[in-house]
């Protein structure tokens, strides 16, 4: 399959035409109208620093059904432990500063500069959010993704503490189902998120489930100061 080369023109190719590993177009920007005009049509960016965006559609995804949230009894354990607290939208700015530091043994990050930007933007307008993992007065973990409809969509977390990020998937996952959110995409396959239940379907499944979840109205704004996400989850 071609790689399409994206215009001004906020319009993307039907994701079926995606070539073999998933990359569908090259090229455009990052402004918030066709960030969100990708999301709602199944396709992520995701690409180096000094290469041109990449626009993504994989063929499987990897996604996490609320409802099939598995959590180990090491880490139910590690959350009653009162040993951290979790905020939501706190420091959205910080969360995204942090994933973007390079993991042990890699010498770079996908998540540019013009990325990190665009989604502080996306946060500004309700439409990203964070989640927050504090020990003591420390940020130590978290992650940040986008929010349509009854669907979030994953980008990346981080953890400087063990369990962190864990914990703060897991406390995102059981608030969304109480929202009756349907979907959690997580676009690539980890074992750790495989761990937590996440499971790949087709992209043609994914495709129908997300414009399900589309019918639902969004839920914008800054989370913090919504009831459902005070506190930590029980």
């Amino acid at each position: 399959m071609p790689v399409f080369r994206l215009t001004r023109d906020v319009i993307f190719p039907p994701v079926h035409l995606a070539a073999d590993i998933g990359l569908l177009a090259v090229g455009g920007d990052l402004s918030t109208k066709r960030l969100l005009e990708a999301y709602r049509q199944g396709i992520f960016p995701w690409y180096a620093q000094g290469e041109p965006i990449l626009w993504w559609a994989p063929d499987p995804r990897l996604v996490l059904f609320p409802e099939e949230l598995r959590i180990s009894r090491s880490m139910r354990q590690f959350m009653k432990k009162d040993l951290i607290r979790i905020t939501y939208d706190r420091n959205f700015p910080a969360v995204i500063a942090a994933c973007r530091k390079p993991r042990p043994q890699q010498a770079d990050t996908w998540i540019t500069p013009a990325m990190q930007a665009a989604y502080i933007r996306l946060h500004e307008r309700g439409f990203a959010h964070s989640v927050e993992v504090w020990q003591d007065d420390g940020l130590v973990g978290g992650l940040y993704g986008v929010s349509l409809g009854g669907c979030f969509f994953g980008e990346s977390m981080f953890s400087a503490v063990g369990n962190a990020s864990k914990a703060a998937l897991i406390d995102l996952v059981r608030r969304l189902r109480a929202l009756n959110f349907s979907l959690i995409d997580c676009q690539v396959h980890t074992p750790h998120l495989e761990r937590l239940g996440a499971r790949h379907v087709s992209r043609r499944d994914f495709m129908a489930l997300l414009k399900q979840a589309l019918e639902r109205e969004t839920l914008p704004g800054n989370w913090g100061v919504h009831e459902a996400f005070q506190g930590v989850a029980d």
